[in-house]
C-alpha cells in the first residue's frame, strides 16, 4: 500500500506535468516555447554546437599555428574548428545567433545544412541571413508561427508602408510602395486574398494618399471602404471611363515635373528632380494607389465592341504600370486567375508588376504566371498551400527571393470603421470627383414594437 501511495505521489504530478506540456505544445505553442522549448533548445545548442557543426561539415581545418600550439601544450590532436559564434538573442518565437565564417566558407554552405541543423537542435525551422561579409545570422524558430499569426509589437512602418502579414521566419512582411511600386496578388475563392487587400486598405487609410478602386464584382469587395475612396468603378464600363482620367492625371504630373526641371542654370542639383518626391512639399501632388480587384473581368469580352474597350483599358493599365511610379501612382492588381490566355497585354502587364503574392490557386498555371518567371521553386510552394489555412501565401519579387507569409485576421467591420474614421483624409482631386462613391448614412435602428404581430389564420 505504501508503494502504491509513493507511486501516486511521485507519478501523479509527473504525469500531470507531462500531459500539460503536451497540451500546451499542441494548443498553445507560444506558451510552450517560452516555458519549455526555449530553455531546452538553448542548452542543446550550447552543449552540442561544435559536434553538430562538425557533423554537418561546417568546420574547417585548424591553422598551423593552432596545431603547433595545441601539440606543444596538450599533446593531443586538434579537432576541426567551427565558426566562431556570438551571443544568443532570445525572444518569444525563437532565438538568434551570429556566426563569423571561417576562411573558405560561404552562407550557401549553411543554407544547405539548415534542415540538418533544425533536427539537431530540435526547433521548427532554421533560417540563414547574411549580415555583412564574413558574418551570418542563424534565426531559429521554435514553432510554426503561421498557424496562429501574431504580428510583432514593433513593426517598421512609415509613409506608404503597410505591415500586412507575417513571414515564416517571424519577421513582418511590409508592403512598401516606394520600393515596390506595383504588385500582382492572386488567390482563389476563400484563399485569403480579400483579407490581404483589406489589410492594405486599412493600413493606407490613415495616410495622406488617394485610394482608387476598380471592383468588377459590382463593388462588393471595395464598397465597404467607400468613405475613404476617392473613386470607385464597379463594372468594366465604369472602369473604361475611370482609367483615361487616371492616365490624364499622370500626364499632368509629368508636365509639373518637366516644368520644375526647366529652371535656371544656377539652381542647385538637389532641386532638380525626375519624380514627384523631389518636388517641394507644397507643390507635390498626393500619391494615388489604384486597387484593381478581379482583373480578369477587364480582359473578358463578348462582342467586337467589348474587344475594343478591353484593348483600351489594358493599354491604359500598362501605361500606368510603366510610367506611374515617377508620378506617384501605384497599382495593386488582384484576381483569382491570371494567365496569357486572358488576351493581348496580359503578359506585358505582368512584366511591370514587381511584387508578386500568390495565395492558394486552383491550378498550377496561375502560380506559374505569378512566380514562375522570378522564382521557379516557389511555384510548388504556392501549389501546396492547404485549403484549411486561408491567408497563407508565397510572396516574391523580381530579385528572385521568396518566402511564405500569412495575413492575420481583420474583420470587415474593423476595416470599414478605419476607413470611416479616416474619411476626412480624402484628398481634393477634382478629376476624380465624378467617380467618388456615394457614402450611405448609417441606418437608423428602429425600436422594436411593443406588441409582436401575429399572422392571421383562417
Amino acid at each position: 500500500m505504501s508503494d502504491l501511495m509513493t507511486l501516486l505521489e511521485v507519478g501523479g504530478p509527473v504525469a500531470a506535468l507531462g500531459g500539460g506540456a503536451a497540451y500546451a505544445r499542441a494548443k498553445h505553442p507560444a506558451a510552450y516555447w517560452s516555458t519549455v522549448g526555449l530553455p531546452v533548445s538553448t542548452v542543446r545548442l550550447l552543449s552540442t554546437y561544435g559536434s553538430v557543426m562538425e557533423a554537418c561539415g561546417l568546420t574547417v581545418a585548424p591553422s598551423r599555428l593552432r596545431v603547433l600550439a595545441a601539440k606543444a601544450m596538450a599533446r593531443r590532436e586538434v579537432r576541426p574548428v567551427p565558426p566562431r559564434r556570438g551571443l544568443l538573442r532570445l525572444n518569444t518565437t525563437g532565438l538568434r545567433i551570429r556566426l563569423r565564417l571561417a576562411p573558405g566558407q560561404e552562407p550557401a554552405d549553411f543554407v544547405a545544412s539548415a534542415e540538418r541543423l533544425r533536427h539537431a537542435w530540435g526547433v521548427h525551422a532554421v533560417y540563414v541571413t547574411p549580415v555583412k561579409p564574413g558574418v551570418i545570422e542563424l534565426r531559429l524558430v521554435g514553432y510554426d508561427v503561421l498557424r496562429r499569426v501574431r504580428m510583432p509589437r514593433k513593426v517598421p512602418g512609415g509613409f506608404l508602408k503597410v505591415p500586412v502579414a507575417l513571414r515564416e521566419d517571424t519577421t513582418p512582411f511590409v508592403r512598401d510602395y516606394r520600393t515596390i511600386p506595383h504588385q500582382l496578388t492572386l488567390g482563389a475563392t476563400l484563399s485569403g486574398k480579400s483579407m490581404y487587400l483589406r489589410h492594405l486598405i486599412a493600413g493606407l487609410a490613415p495616410q495622406p494618399v488617394a485610394l482608387v478602386g476598380i471592383d468588377c464584382k459590382r463593388g462588393v469587395e471595395l464598397a465597404p471602404f467607400a468613405p475613404r475612396l476617392s473613386a470607385l468603378a464597379t463594372d468594366p464600363e465604369q472602369a473604361a471611363e475611370l482609367l483615361p482620367v487616371l492616365v490624364k492625371e499622370m500626364e499632368d504630373r509629368y508636365d509639373l515635373i518637366k516644368a520644375r526641371q526647366g529652371i535656371a542654370p544656377g539652381t542647385p542639383d538637389e532641386e532638380i528632380t525626375s519624380d514627384i518626391w523631389g518636388l517641394p512639399e507644397h507643390e507635390r501632388p498626393v500619391p494615388v494607389v489604384l486597387f484593381v480587384d478581379e482583373v480578369a473581368e477587364l480582359f473578358l469580352v463578348a462582342t467586337k465592341k467589348d474587344e475594343e474597350r478591353r484593348d483600351e483599358m489594358v493599354t491604359q493599365l500598362i501605361r500606368l504600370a510603366q510610367l506611374g511610379r515617377a508620378a506617384g501612382m501605384y497599382l495593386e492588381v488582384c484576381g483569382q486567375r491570371f494567365g496569357a490566355e486572358l488576351g493581348k497585354g496580359a503578359t506585358m502587364l505582368r512584366a511591370q508588376l514587381t511584387g508578386r503574392v500568390c495565395h492558394r490557386v486552383n491550378e498550377e498555371a496561375s502560380a506559374k504566371m505569378a512566380l514562375g518567371d522570378i522564382a521557379p521553386e516557389a511555384v510548388m510552394a504556392a501549389c501546396s498551400i492547404p485549403p484549411e489555412r486561408p491567408g497563407l501565401a508565397v510572396a516574391g519579387d523580381t530579385s528572385g527571393g521568396w518566402s511564405r507569409i500569412r495575413t492575420p485576421y481583420l474583420s470587415l467591420t474593423d476595416a470599414a470603421e478605419t476607413c470611416r474614421t479616416s474619411a476626412g483624409l480624402v484628398p481634393d482631386l477634382p478629376a476624380l470627383e465624378p467617380f467618388r462613391p456615394d457614402v450611405p448614412e448609417h441606418p437608423v435602428e428602429h425600436a422594436a414594437p411593443v406588441v409582436l404581430p401575429h399572422p392571421v389564420t383562417d
